[in-house]
């Protein structure tokens, strides 16, 4: 890996610029042998210009169900469309955005090493790790359901961590998690702006994430990469965060910085993750790299970004291993959050697992599922608490 210096004047930001062009290039090849979806944008993450007609008849949607929503959707582009728009339950998920939020604690372990560990930089290596090592899971394409103002979701019995996320406004919609154990306080405001662009959607979180390490008082704060998600409606779905992470130990001034390669043309790039952690003073003093969908690696670097002499890449962090053929791609973990297994003794009434509509697409029942949907979504426009939403349901 190149160093910081190189980085910047021939590596990773003539890549990145390299690769948003050809991400570009691939952006703007349109639709345009498909009568009445001229501008439509396609891209085949496996492919080149040439495959956007082939690849826009793929996908979820069925011909007929496809055609209306496009039709539908086209009055949105360019807007906020973070709960402007109502959605079947078809390219839904069993799961609710504050379960979503639980996700981030699946390795939860790397706190634990970062909060035990006495080198500064190696701190941050186990932390920024513990930050990338949900984006596996966060490749999922089907939505996740918008929680309902009040909702909640607690999960305990896992690594000694109670987790807590709360629904705390509709408009803007907005989330407010915490977990903790004898290591680390995690908290996070979940708010998203997103700008709908005809067959994609940009992401940015715009909330704030902080890590507090109990042993010596440290304060972590994350910043995350945008997301993209591609081919909502002419396509298979899939997701791509290009852009930069950056964790900042608010108490030393030490940092992280860790770029998201985008995906290019044949899947260039895809995946990829390179960075470094900086002193105070901004100087390299450990190179990471890997992939967010497999695992991460970290060796000692000069000043010049360059691998120090008799070192090796070690790795910090490796996916662990998922179902095989689940019906969502849901990881074990992901069930877990699903899972009574995991609720505290004195369930909430407002509890994301007791959602109907929830419950009902675990159970396999679209039907049930789409209706109880909008009876919540009624109920919740004229402000009913939802445990009276909900209370009779189970």
């Amino acid at each position: 890996m190149a160093g910081p210096d190189k980085i910047e004047n021939k590596g990773f930001f003539a890549a990145m610029t390299s690769g948003f062009s050809m991400f570009s290039n691939a952006m703007h090849r349109s639709v345009n042998g498909m009568l009445g979806y001229e501008g439509v944008e396609v891209i085949n993450p496996e492919g080149g210009q040439d495959d956007a007609e082939e690849e826009a008849q793929r996908g979820r949607w069925k011909p007929e169900e496809r055609d209306g929503y496009w039709k539908m959707m086209q009055k949105y582009i360019g807007s906020d469309v973070t709960s402007m728009v109502t959605l079947p339950v078809i390219i839904f998920e069993p799961m609710t955005m504050l379960q979503k939020m639980a996700e981030l604690m699946e390795y939860s372990y790397l706190l634990e090493l970062a909060d035990e560990c006495e080198d500064p930089y190696m701190r941050l290596v186990y932390a920024s790790s513990w930050a990338i090592s949900v984006y596996f899971a966060y490749q999922r394409t089907w939505k996740p359901f918008n929680p309902i103002l009040g909702e909640t979701y607690e999960m305990v019995n896992h690594g000694g961590i109670t987790f807590l996320a709360e629904q705390v406004s509709h408009h803007p919609p907005m989330s407010a998690g915490h977990a903790e154990n004898e290591h680390f306080a995690y908290d996070v405001t979940s708010k998203l702006k997103t700008k709908f662009l005809g067959n994609s959607v940009d992401v940015y979180p715009v909330g704030r994430t902080r890590v507090t390490l109990k042993r010596d008082g440290v304060i972590l704060d994350l910043v995350p990469p945008p997301t993209k998600v591609n081919n909502l409606i002419f396509g298979r779905t899939w997701i791509d965060s290009p852009g930069e992470m950056i964790m900042t130990n608010l108490t030393t001034g030490d940092k992280v910085v860790l770029y998201f390669q985008p995906c290019g043309w044949f899947g260039a790039g895809r995946y990829e993750v390179d960075g470094y952690v900086y002193n105070s003073a901004e100087e390299p003093k450990i190179l990471m790299t890997g992939k967010w969908n497999e695992s991460m690696s970290y060796q000692p670097c000069d000043l010049e970004g360059e691998p120090l002499p008799d070192t090796e890449l070690k790795e910090v962090w490796h996916v662990a291993d998922v179902p095989q053929n689940d019906k969502f791609q849901y990881t074990y973990f992901a069930h877990k959050i699903n899972s009574f297994d995991t609720a505290p003794k004195k369930l909430l009434a407002s509890d994301s697992r007791l959602r109907p509509d929830r419950y009902a697409l675990e159970m396999g029942d679209l039907s049930k599922s789409g209706a109880e949907k909008t009876r919540l979504l009624t109920f919740s426009f004229i402000h009913i608490p939802l445990e009276n939403m909900v209370g009779s349901a189970f």
